[in-house]
């Protein structure tokens, strides 16, 4: 029986998209998401939780990722779970997981960005990135990996 790993978030960006580019030449994006939920504990009161994702995005996917979002953008990203694992220079193993986008959608409003600029009318509205251009296998080399 096959598995499987999908991830769907909504939420807005906590800082602007990083971009940088593999040795290879392939493009690569990171943003991070903050997603909230209201909640009434047992007492009766009101609560907001606030979890954060890390979202990798990759070729086209990443430049346009990188081009249109901002911090406090909107958006919608369907992917899956991906946990990597690199040693520091001092020793200490480390971990990271990560959501590997396979489908961003830009959810703010037509012609504005989140924090009110003008954008590209064809992905500031529902604009839809599906990822033609997943992250080839091995692609992260160590020494391309800290983004703590």
């Amino acid at each position: 029986m096959a598995g499987l790993n999908k991830v769907m978030i909504i939420g807005n960006l906590g800082a602007d998209p990083e971009m940088k580019y593999m040795s290879d030449g392939t493009a690569m994006t990171t943003f991070r998401v903050a997603v909230s939920r209201n909640y009434t504990n047992h007492a009766g009161e009101r609560r907001e939780e606030t979890e954060w994702f890390r979202v990798v995005a990759w070729r086209k996917t990443a430049e346009i990722c990188s081009q249109y979002l901002q911090k406090g953008s909107k958006v919608y990203v369907e992917g899956r779970l991906q946990t990597r694992s690199w040693d520091t220079p001092e020793g200490e193993k480390r971990y990271m997981t990560e959501v590997v986008a396979d489908t961003v959608q830009f959810l703010d409003r037509a012609g504005q960005g989140a924090l009110g600029d003008e954008r590209e009318p064809s992905y500031a509205n529902g604009g839809v990135l599906d990822s033609f251009d997943r992250a080839p296998a091995g692609s992260m080399e160590p020494e391309e990996i800290p983004f703590e």
